[in-house]
């Protein structure tokens, strides 16, 4: 499980949005094989130097993302994130996309934005398990997208 404080799913959600109206769109998370899948309003949750979810509305140059680590695996917050990550994301780095419908309707606006909650509390978090799933979709091994040879 992952904990995370809930202002910070909506502010990444917002920044976003703020991001793609001020520079056309939102941002492709899967390398381009998938054209218009994942470009709406959502977040990207991220596996590499740690887990975290950041914001994927396009970016003007120089610009940088917002980006919220998980408690558990902030590289410089949390000593043991290396193992943690491992154990619940996986070795291999990745992206999934997760639409801000969804994020909105398992982070409940009744809940304090200060609030922090573990992943399973769906009426106080956004449910992220060891490996998301989009909706009615059968449990999967977490792949990569692979580039085509050419």
């Amino acid at each position: 499980m992952f904990t995370f404080p809930i202002l910070g799913v909506r502010k990444v959600i917002e920044r976003g949005k703020t991001d793609a109206a001020a520079n056309g769109g939102f941002r492709n998370p899967y390398y381009g094989l998938r054209p218009g899948k994942g470009e709406i309003p959502g977040v990207w949750l991220v596996g590499d130097q740690g887990v975290y979810i950041m914001s994927n509305g396009k970016l003007a140059d120089g610009d940088r993302p917002l980006v919220v680590y998980f408690d558990e695996c902030h590289p410089v917050g949390n000593p043991d994130w290396f193992h943690y990550k491992h154990r619940h994301f996986g070795g291999d780095d990745g992206i999934e996309f997760i639409d801000a419908r969804e994020a909105h309707s398992a982070v409940r606006s009744e809940h304090p934005p200060h609030s922090s909650a573990r992943a399973a509390d769906r009426d106080r978090s956004l449910a992220v398990p060891d490996r998301p799933l989009a909706p009615s979709q059968p449990p999967q091994p977490f792949t990569r997208p692979t580039t085509p040879s050419a």
